[in-house]
């Protein structure tokens, strides 16, 4: 891992999608930036909770819609449970109502599709670096 001790260091990323092409791509464009970063996969929010009773990550990106819970009742679990945890939500659900939950929560929002472009916004809107 890198030596970076700054409040804003990303050494574990999760990626919650339930799509594995989407966690691929996202994990692959996440490698590229941080290569020495762990990026934890999950394809539901109560995967998602299993793996943060073992890591935290600095960063998590969720999808909204998902089998089980949504992204938006995953992240108000997590604002609860792990307030230090920077939040974005990726989807392709770009509904007002979406957005504006996510707004009152305190996510980060962005519309897929996936890409180099879109990632890479999503780290620098919250202050990733190595």
């Amino acid at each position: 891992m890198s030596a970076c001790t700054t409040p804003t260091c990303v050494t574990s990323i999760m990626v919650v999608d339930d799509s594995k092409v989407s966690r691929m791509l996202s994990t692959a464009i996440i490698k590229a930036r941080f290569p020495e970063a762990k990026v934890l996969e999950a394809d539901s929010g109560q995967a998602a909770l299993k793996l943060l009773e073992i890591e935290t990550p600095e960063i998590a990106i969720l999808d909204m819609n998902m089998p089980g819970m949504t992204g938006l009742e995953l992240a108000a679990m997590l604002r609860q449970s792990h307030p230090k945890l920077r939040l974005a939500m990726l989807t392709a659900n770009v509904q007002q109502s979406v957005q504006q939950q996510a707004e009152t929560i305190g996510i980060s929002f962005f519309r897929k599709p996936i890409g180099e472009a879109v990632i890479n916004d999503i780290l620098d809107k919250l202050g990733a670096q190595s």
